[in-house]
C-alpha cells in the first residue's frame, strides 16, 4: 500500500519592513543669492511616484521619491528631490493582492519618513520647511490602474 496523500498545507503570508532607508537627496538653488533677496512669494510645485522593485526572492525595493520646485516667475529658487526607499518581505502572497501592497501598503510605510527627509533638507538648506500633505495612496493606485486600463484599451 503506497501513501497518496498530497501536502496541501499554505504558508501563511509574510510581510516584513527589512528597512527604510533615504536613497537619494538632492538640492539646488541655481539663482542664489540674489533670488534670496526677492519679496514676493514662490510657486510650489510637488510632482510624487512610486516605484516598486524586486531585490531577491520575496525581497521587494519601494521607493517613493518627492520633487520639489519652487520659483519665482520663471527663475528657480530651490529644487529639491528626495527618493526614500524601503525593503520589504513579502512572501505566500496571492499574486491578485502583490499590486496594492506594492502601490497601497508598502508606500504608506515609506512615506512618513519620506516627508520628513524633505522637511529637513529644504530647512537645511536655509528656507521655511515645505510640508507635503497626506497622500491617498489607495485612491493614486485605483487611478493609476484605471488610466493603464484606459490605454491597454
Amino acid at each position: 500500500m503506497t501513501d497518496t496523500t498530497v501536502n496541501t498545507e499554505v504558508q501563511a503570508p509574510v510581510f516584513q519592513i527589512q528597512r527604510v532607508y533615504l536613497k537619494e537627496a538632492s538640492l539646488e538653488q541655481p539663482n542664489s543669492p540674489a533670488i534670496l533677496l526677492e519679496q514676493q512669494q514662490p510657486s510650489v510645485d510637488i510632482q510624487l511616484g512610486v516605484e516598486a522593485t524586486p531585490a531577491a526572492e520575496g525581497v521587494f525595493e519601494v521607493c517613493v521619491t518627492a520633487t520639489v520646485h519652487t520659483k519665482i516667475g520663471d527663475k528657480t529658487v530651490f529644487l529639491a528631490e528626495c527618493k526614500q526607499g524601503g525593503i520589504f518581505e513579502i512572501r505566500h502572497v496571492p499574486e491578485d493582492q502583490m499590486g496594492g501592497i506594492m502601490g497601497i501598503a508598502c508606500p504608506q510605510i515609506v512615506y512618513p519618513y519620506l516627508r520628513a527627509s524633505v522637511a529637513d533638507l529644504i530647512t537645511r538648506a536655509g528656507f521655511p520647511p515645505v510640508h507635503l500633505a497626506e497622500i491617498n495612496f489607495q485612491a493614486m493606485f485605483e487611478q493609476q490602474q484605471a488610466q493603464s486600463a484606459a490605454t491597454a484599451q
